[in-house]
């Protein structure tokens, strides 16, 4: 027998190895054959494995999101998934319509709480007009709790006084107004002109039928309840004005120190710097606006009283709330007055005329610029721009915000804006 290699293997063991390998492929088909299910995506799995290292060898994007998923057709059975919405026209179109939507949605929400954001407005710009008033106080030794109970002490007073001026005169006005009806009939009823209206057309007959068949009482009793719905709705309305400005009043130091945080920290001084001069504008502005209206509503009595106006004081309250209003307000005030003077008399209403007129030049070209020279720094013609604007937007109280509000503008622009635009 001859010597075998050292690597050779006798024929025995070949054969019995070549058994086994028959033997393990006939396992292998067997558990092929049991288990198809898990073969395949196996496969799968091998082929998509072999597509991902091609592909991040060709420095190609990873495979998450994309539309054409490495996986086989026999595991999608409705086909391969197409583009994601992402890209396409539907979802970009329902996006927008959502933004359409959301800020219509906002336009109608502030629309609605108008009111709420005019009051919320008008009681931040008082209370920071009464502001120095308070701090004067505090400059006194007063602290500022005591300080802004006093201001605000005076200001229900002055809203108090002016209720007891303005009521009782236009009570007794109606109630006389009233009582005289009869004769007003009397009178028509005299008259040639008024008595051939009648046969004519029989106004008296259908004004009685009118009266007995209780329309008239519908009518009144409707306009009774509207009267009591806006007087209500002006009672509640004053009320919070005064509860947010002694809210604004008490936390305004609170608020300017949290408004400074939202400012990056290099730039707070100068903020607060600017802050404060705005503020202490418009606390100048509407300390010089009341001033004048109390000129002027005091000159207003002096006169009424010496020239024997009735409700000399209710009148003289009328010129110096409506001189708060910039621009028109006095004229307004001026003409309501020689109105009421006019009906009382003839000569009293031409007094009234008169007295106006004078004072209203001396107003705007004395007592204004001189009141005025010291809280805001705004050109006339600017000044009449942002009354008409303010005005436009949100009657008289958008006039009595325009000029500080513009004041604040000019000041920003003056300090931040041209500052920076020399530097380019």
């Amino acid at each position: 027998m001859r010597d075998l290699p050292p690597d050779a293997m006798p024929a025995s063991d070949v054969q019995g190895r070549a058994r086994g390998a028959r033997g393990g492929h006939a396992d292998a088909a067997e558990v092929t054959d049991v288990l198809p299910a898990l073969a395949a995506p196996s496969a799968a799995r091998g082929r998509s494995s072999a597509r991902t290292t091609a592909s991040h060898a060709r420095g190609a994007p990873s495979a998450a999101g994309d539309p054409a998923d490495d996986r086989a057709p026999a595991d999608l059975p409705y086909g391969m998934p197409g583009k994601p919405l992402a890209r396409g026209p539907f979802l970009w179109g329902l996006t927008a319509a959502l933004g359409v939507l959301t800020a219509w949605g906002l336009a109608q929400a502030l629309v609605s709480s108008r009111s709420v954001i005019v009051l919320i407005v008008v009681a931040a710009f008082l209370a920071v007009g009464l502001n120095p008033v308070v701090e004067m106080l505090q400059r006194r030794g007063m602290s500022r709790r005591w300080a802004i109970s006093v201001v605000f002490l005076g200001v229900i007073m002055l809203f108090a006084l002016f209720g007891l001026a303005i009521v009782p005169p236009v009570g007794q006005e109606t109630s006389d107004f009233l009582s005289a009806v009869p004769e007003y009939v009397e009178s028509l009823s005299a008259n040639p002109t008024i008595r051939q209206l009648d046969e004519d057309y029989k106004i008296l007959a259908n004004l009685q039928a009118y009266v007995t068949s209780g329309g008239l009482g519908t009518a009144v009793a409707g306009g009774i309840l509207g009267a009591g719905a806006v007087v209500l709705n002006a009672f509640f309305s004053g009320f919070t004005l005064l509860v947010l400005t002694l809210y604004f009043l008490g936390s305004l130091p609170t608020i300017k120190e949290y408004l400074l945080l939202l400012v990056p920290a290099s730039r707070r001084p100068r903020t607060r710097a600017i802050g404060d001069e705005i503020l202490d504008g418009i606390g100048g502005y509407v300390a010089g606006n009341v001033l004048i209206s109390v000129i002027a509503g005091g000159l207003s009595w002096l006169f009424l009283t010496v020239a024997g106006a009735r409700y000399a004081l209710a009148l003289a309250l009328v010129i110096a709330v409506m001189d708060l209003i910039p621009l028109v307000g006095a004229t307004v005030g001026a003409v309501l007055v020689s109105a009421v003077g006019f009906l009382q008399s003839w000569p009293l209403g031409i007094a009234c005329v008169i007295f106006f007129v004078v004072y209203q030049q001396v107003e705007n070209y004395v007592i204004y610029p001189r009141v005025m020279s010291r809280s805001v720094d705004v050109a006339p013609a600017v000044s009449v721009i942002a009354a008409l604007f303010g005005g436009a937007l949100l009657g008289a109280v958008g006039a009595l915000l325009a000029i500080p509000v513009a004041a604040a503008v000019a000041l920003i622009v003056r300090e931040v804006v041209l500052p920076r635009q020399a530097r380019l």
